[in-house]
């Protein structure tokens, strides 16, 4: 080959390699301007107040006849989190806390103030927030928020709304199925029974019956039978969620989205249509593990200065007495009417999920499933929220991450809500402070990634346990197999869960257990910042 060939051979080399480059660079251009690859999708699903009966966690400790397969099918695609909890059992406290990525005890939001008005939240970012600020587009329908506040959104559908409700015409009261003098606590707590069953559909008066109270306004709902009715408001925002869902799948040019739906069921009152209550006839119903005098060892009834305002305790002794003292027979209905909303709620769960999986959007979104706190079934004498035991701060913590999560793994480290946002933060690549300016606080938690990648990982950057409080006054450590707790007069209860899961047997007291629990105590300070 002469020296011109070879020169003409370079050149036309050179003319390849270039139209090569061009094409990279036109390719990478188109890449900017699409703005692929995306950023993942992200859908939070909030439940309120539900505990541990769910099916599909190996280990979990939940009621045996739980029905939740769309839970089910969910975990079996995601990993579950068998050891996950809230930070404060109460609903306002806690959904302020893990959607701010905030503890309450360095934002005073461990009791009951709008959380938009607390110095440190106000100077922090909301997820919500955070979300928008890197990009998304940021919708949601539901109690979410326990105070919504409509600009951290990009658009809010529905507001929390409690009902159905029973109305007498006057006022919204209990279910006419609901003995006194349990009834008497009024058409929230007071309150259970089927859609179907209540008394006033056959009174003639069009005035009474069921009705929505969505941000407590009373509206009507519209009940002929259960298959020709106005939908429950569960399934009002399920629909909404589906429907947004196959919208956003059916645009290729669409932002990534963040979408948040919070479902009221499991939380009183307990109204759901007959279908789910048949599913759980009264006379198979299985008690909760409830120990006799399980209470005699602990503290918190020691703190109930006024029982009127007391709700738990008295909870309980009002039930029990509104079916002349028969304890199994009063906690059966009530359970009963529990399972029949869990399986409620899991249906729209499961209309959600599927609005996911039957399109394109399976590929790139995350899904994540939690709840605001448990809830006590009669254990230690207590039927509500804001214990410090595991019925009432074990919650379900079901994360789905394409490309990250271990199909079907179930994690066995304790982790809880303060968690989520920094967890979200890092599958979803955001970027920037998630302080508004030095008087915001930075996020609390850690991020689960390794859990999602080995469900059995050891090593994280997290703690040892997670910590919840009441009030800010009284405190709980759970690790993997104690739970600590330490009343604000230094009472104190500890649990051996590997030898007492159902937390029976109260150790705090026994000298052996001295090195151990002091050095839970010494966790349990530096976590919750006790020393400073």
């Amino acid at each position: 080959m002469t020296d011109v060939s070879r020169l003409l051979v370079g050149m036309e080399r050179i003319r390849h390699v270039m139209k090569f480059k061009s094409l990279l660079a036109l390719i990478a251009l188109a890449v900017v301007v699409q703005g692929a690859p995306q950023k993942p999708n992200v859908v939070l699903i909030v439940c309120d107040d539900l505990n541990d009966y769910i099916t599909g966690i190996p280990g979990q400790t939940g009621h045996s006849q739980s029905i939740t397969p769309n839970v089910e099918k969910l975990a079996s695609s995601g990993v579950a989190f068998r050891r996950a909890y809230s930070n404060n059992p109460v609903c306002a406290p806690s959904r302020a806390s893990f959607l701010t990525g905030i503890y309450g005890h360095h934002s005073e939001g461990n009791v009951w103030p709008k959380w938009y008005k607390l110095p440190v939240l106000k100077n922090s970012k909301s997820l919500m927030h955070y979300f928008r600020e890197n990009g998304y587009e940021v919708v949601g329908s539901g109690k979410l928020m326990h105070y919504l506040k409509k600009d951290e959104w990009s658009h809010f559908e529905h507001q929390a709304d409690y009902g159905p409700f029973a109305f007498d015409g006057k006022n919204n009261v209990a279910h006419t199925d609901v003995p006194k003098p349990f009834s008497e606590i009024g058409s929230v707590d007071g309150s259970y029974g089927s859609l179907e069953s209540l008394g006033y559909l056959n009174d003639d008066d069009p005035k009474t019956g069921w009705v929505r109270s969505e941000n407590w306004v009373r509206k009507p709902m519209r009940y002929s039978s259960d298959t020709d009715r106005d939908p429950t408001p569960d399934e009002r925002n399920a629909a909404w969620a589906a429907t947004k869902l196959r919208e956003y799948a059916a645009d290729e040019h669409r932002k990534p989205f963040f979408l948040g739906v919070g479902f009221i069921r499991p939380h009183t009152p307990l109204h759901v249509p007959q279908k789910y209550f048949d599913r759980f006839p009264l006379d198979e119903i299985q008690l909760p593990l409830i120990k006799e005098n399980d209470n005699a060892d602990t503290y918190l009834k020691d703190y109930i200065t006024d029982p009127t305002k007391e709700k738990g305790h008295r909870y309980f002794k009002t039930l029990v007495e509104s079916y002349g003292g028969d304890m199994e027979l009063a906690i059966k209905t009530f359970t009963r009417a529990y399972l029949a909303c869990v399986t409620a709620v899991d249906e729209c769960i499961g209309q959600v999920v599927d609005a996911i999986d039957d399109g394109p959007l399976c590929e790139n979104t995350i899904i994540v499933l939690v709840s605001d706190h448990g809830w006590q079934m009669g254990q230690k004498d207590f039927l509500f929220k804001g214990a410090p035991w595991e019925e009432a701060t074990r919650i379900p913590f079901i994360v789905r991450a394409p490309g990250v999560s271990k199909a079907g793994g179930v994690a066995e480290h304790p982790v809880s809500l303060i968690d989520l946002y920094p967890t979200l933060v890092d599958l979803c690549g955001l970027e920037g402070d998630t302080k508004k300016n030095e008087d915001g606080h930075d996020l609390d938690g850690f991020s689960v990634r390794p859990f999602l990648e080995d469900p059995q990982a050891q090593n994280w950057d997290g703690p040892d346990g997670a910590l919840s409080t009441l009030k800010g006054e009284h405190w709980t450590l759970r690790t993997k197999c104690w739970r600590y707790i330490r009343y604000s007069n230094g009472e104190e209860e500890l649990y051996d869960h590997d030898r007492d899961p159902h937390e029976w047997n109260n150790l705090a007291e026994s000298p052996e257990y001295s090195t151990i629990k002091a050095e839970l105590y010494r966790k349990l300070r530096k976590q919750a910042e006790l020393d400073q």
